[in-house]
C-alpha cells in the first residue's frame, strides 16, 4: 500500500478508524522553526506535556519496561532517541546504578539543553543529535535503543526506517506510545489538568495519529531488515513494541506468531 494512503489503524483498519485519523500537526512538531513564536509555543508544549508525563509516573512505567527489555548485562548501554527533555534519561540512571545511557534527539537545541543541565555533568551520559531514522553509529553499538511516545509524530516510510535503524544500531529496540483507541480521547481532560492547553491539544492530535499494532507488525515486515516485532498493551493506555534482527519465519511458525503477538490488553510486555 502506498505510504500516502497507509492507515495507522493497518492495513485493515475499519472506516471508522481511517476517519478517527488526523493529519494535524501538534505544537511541538515546531520546536525548530525559525519562527520564534512557534518556536516558543513549541516549548511551552514540551514542558506542558513533559508536566503530564511526570504527574501520570510515565517516566516511571517506561524505566521499568526499558530495564526488563534489555536484561542483565553488568554495565548496559541504553540509546534514548528522541528525548525531549531528557527525564526518562535520569530515571534510567537513577534505577541502575551502572548503565550508559546516550542521550539523544534530532534537535540540536535539545541537546544543547542536555549538556548544559544535570544530564551533561553525569558521568554514565553521553549526549548526542541522532536521528532514529538515520542513526550514525556502528552496528550493535547499543544494547537498547528507547522510543517513548514519539512515533506517531512520523510517516510510514519513516517508522520503516526506525525498525531497520534501530535493531541495527542496537540489539533490541524498544518503542512505546499511545494505545491506540478513540476511548482514549477520555483522558484529554486530564492532559489539560495536569499539563494545560498544549498538553491537551498535542494528546488529543497524538492519539489520533497512534499507530496500531498490525499497522507496525505491517511496517516491520516491509522494512528492508528480518525484523522480528512483539506487541502489546500496557497499562494505563501504553502501546508497547519490542524488535531485534532474527531470521526469517519458516511458514509453519506464522500461525504461532500470529497467535503470540494477538492485540488484546491482557497481551504483550507488560511487566511492572
Amino acid at each position: 500500500m502506498h505510504d500516502g494512503k497507509f492507515p495507522r489503524g493497518g492495513p485493515g483498519a475499519p472506516w471508522w478508524d481511517r476517519l478517527y485519523e488526523t493529519d494535524r500537526a501538534e505544537w511541538i512538531d515546531f520546536v525548530d522553526h525559525p519562527d520564534p513564536r512557534l518556536a516558543e509555543r513549541a516549548r511551552r508544549g514540551l514542558r506542558e506535556l513533559d508536566r503530564f508525563q511526570r504527574a501520570s509516573l510515565a517516566y516511571r512505567t517506561f524505566s521499568r519496561l526499558a530495564l526488563a527489555e534489555v536484561g542483565r548485562p553488568r554495565e548496559p548501554r541504553i540509546l534514548e532517541l528522541g528525548a525531549g527533555r531528557g527525564h526518562l534519561a535520569e530515571r534510567l540512571l537513577r534505577d541502575h546504578p551502572t548503565a550508559h545511557v546516550t542521550v539523544s534527539d534530532i534537535s540540536p537545541d535539545s541537546v544543547r539543553a542536555f549538556r548544559a543541565g544535570p544530564l551533561g555533568d553525569h558521568p554514565r551520559v553521553t549526549a548526542r543529535v541522532i536521528d532514529a531514522t538515520a542513526i550514525d553509529a556502528p552496528d550493535r553499538s547499543w544494547d537498547l535503543a528507547v522510543f517513548t511516545m514519539s512515533l506517531h509524530h512520523l510517516q510510514p516510510a519513516q517508522v520503516r526506517m526506525v525498525f531497520r535503524e534501530g535493531t541495527r544500531a542496537a540489539h533490541r529496540l524498544l518503542v512505546i506510545d499511545a494505545w491506540r483507541n478513540p476511548a482514549y480521547l477520555a483522558v484529554v481532560p486530564l492532559l489539560f489538568l495536569l499539563g494545560g492547553t498544549a498538553a491537551a491539544h498535542d494528546g488529543a492530535i497524538s492519539l489520533r495519529k497512534a499507530y496500531h499494532p498490525s499497522a507496525l507488525r505491517a511496517l516491520a515486515a516491509d522494512c528492508g531488515a528480518p525484523v522480528r516485532l512483539r506487541c502489546g498493551f500496557h497499562p494505563p493506555g501504553y502501546l508497547v513494541a519490542c524488535a531485534h534482527r532474527g531470521a526469517p519465519r519458516a511458514s509453519g511458525d506464522s500461525a504461532a506468531a500470529t497467535a503470540q503477538d494477538r492485540d488484546r490488553p491482557d497481551a504483550g510486555p507488560s511487566r511492572t
